[in-house]
């Protein structure tokens, strides 16, 4: 059966597909700012998820209590130098264990091949670089998940989230003609702001999202109404963030493409 409403769906990577809590990048980020003597919170580095790695380095570099820790450990303001140095500083402490974070999300493979059922095309971007992807994507297609195409900020001259380039790269590669005709599923704000950027059907994921910041571990141990409370917090910041939809999970996600919520 096809679906009457949707061609093809893009999802985003960490967090939403794979990484179940979106846990390689944040690690890898504090651990790069240590080096430098500054210590953001979990909160703060969640903050900009989504983006494009570099440009979530230099956007903590903005928030108010990371600047004035840099200010304070550095002498001055960062500059786009130490931009740089932080990065360099991210990109092998995520390497080291990206693949260990490339696992399937629970019912993303049966989501996925319901969609393909109904004839539905399946597109991703990320804010990985092409060389993280190469590490990401052959682990999770070992696993059983396997986009049509993804893209990353590499194909569209660095401009990541919250552009809409990475899902038009999408567009043209499952040739897509009518941009209403899409969906983007995604686990943090700038997900949501690329899907609306884009002019496409924008839903947000809330188990196993970034946005959510819990393990799966840490998810299951909470009682049926710590998890709703859960839930409800990350589907009003979903919502507040233009969401055209929300789901708990993937389970929900061939019913809402087929219509039929």
């Amino acid at each position: 059966m096809a679906s009457k409403r949707f061609d093809a769906v893009v999802f985003d990577w960490a967090g939403t597909t794979v990484d179940y809590g979106c846990f390689a990048p944040v690690q890898a980020f504090m651990d790069a700012f240590k080096e430098f003597g500054v210590e953001p919170t979990v909160a703060q580095t969640r903050e900009p998820m989504g983006m494009s790695k570099r440009d979530h380095v230099a956007t903590m570099l903005k928030m108010d209590g990371i600047a004035n820790a840099w200010q304070q450990t550095h002498g001055s303001a960062a500059t786009e130098a130490d931009v740089d140095a932080v990065y360099a500083k991210f990109e092998p402490n995520l390497f080291a264990i990206l693949e260990q974070y490339a696992a399937p999300k629970p019912h993303v493979l049966d989501a996925v091949a319901s969609l393909r059922d109904m004839g539905v095309k399946i597109g991703s971007t990320t804010g990985y670089t092409d060389q993280m992807m190469h590490v990401v994507a052959p682990k999770a297609a070992e696993l059983g998940y396997e986009p049509d195409c993804w893209f990353s900020a590499d194909s569209t001259n660095g401009f990541g989230r919250p552009y809409p380039y990475m899902v038009f790269r999408n567009l043209e590669a499952l040739h897509c003609q009518d941009v209403r005709r899409v969906v983007k599923v995604g686990d943090t704000v700038s997900d949501i702001q690329e899907g609306k950027n884009a002019g496409v059907f924008t839903v947000g994921v809330v188990e196993g999202s970034s946005a959510m910041a819990l393990s799966e571990t840490e998810f299951n141990a909470l009682s049926a109404e710590g998890q709703e409370a859960a839930r409800q917090q990350v589907r009003s910041v979903f919502m507040d963030a233009g969401a055209d939809a929300v789901i708990d999970n993937m389970a929900q996600l061939p019913g809402l493409v087929a219509g039929q919520r």
